[in-house]
């Protein structure tokens, strides 16, 4: 059976809903179990063809300025990035698991986009949620598995700066912390 390879992804959007509103970046880090980072894919978007910002959305941007400034920087043609973006993941060396927090929203923009302009998603159907997770590790309640309140020791001294690819590094770093403290409880 082929390694599971863990493609944490972040993405940054100026709205909270892929059509209407437009993804402007995103990031994966695709790693193995023991944190091993395989490779890295970021791609700043230009906006979606008659999509507008969301007013809501670009309020709360403005406390991060820095980062949606890097979000504009250079962006690309999603019909070129997302077929190269859909290449790479095929090219990993396994079978290939989507990891988010929160995964629900994440996971919604990259499959709408793959969709769009791939028509297919390697990731199929489904993804995998790091808040749930906790929730099922810590027995807690779901809304009681925020990162601030999780276990330090799952934790790795990563920068969380709404810039996608330093997102997806910290929750990647995360989520395998988290698949190694399993192991050693199980």
């Amino acid at each position: 059976m082929p390694e599971e390879i863990y493609v944490s992804t972040d993405i940054e959007a100026d709205g909270p809903i892929p059509g209407p509103n437009s993804m402007l970046s995103f990031a994966s880090v695709a790693l193995r179990a023991d944190k091993t980072v395989i490779d890295e894919f970021t791609a700043n978007l230009q906006s979606l063809p008659d999509a507008k910002p969301h007013p809501r959305t670009m309020l709360w941007w403005e406390s991060f300025r820095e980062a949606l400034a890097k979000a504009r920087e250079n962006p690309e043609d999603p019909a070129e990035v997302m077929p190269r973006y859909a290449k790479w993941l095929h090219n990993l060396p396994g079978r290939i698991v989507l990891v988010g927090q929160p995964v629900a929203f994440d996971f919604m923009w990259i499959y709408w986009y793959l969709q769009r302009y791939c028509d297919d998603s390697p990731f199929g159907h489904s993804a995998l949620d790091i808040k749930t997770y906790a929730m099922a590790m810590l027995k807690k309640p779901y809304r009681d598995c925020v990162k601030s309140l999780l276990p330090q020791e799952w934790q790795d001294p990563l920068p969380h700066t709404h810039v996608a690819l330093d997102d997806a590094r910290e929750q990647g770093a995360m989520f395998c912390n988290m698949l190694r403290v399993h192991g050693e409880n199980a």
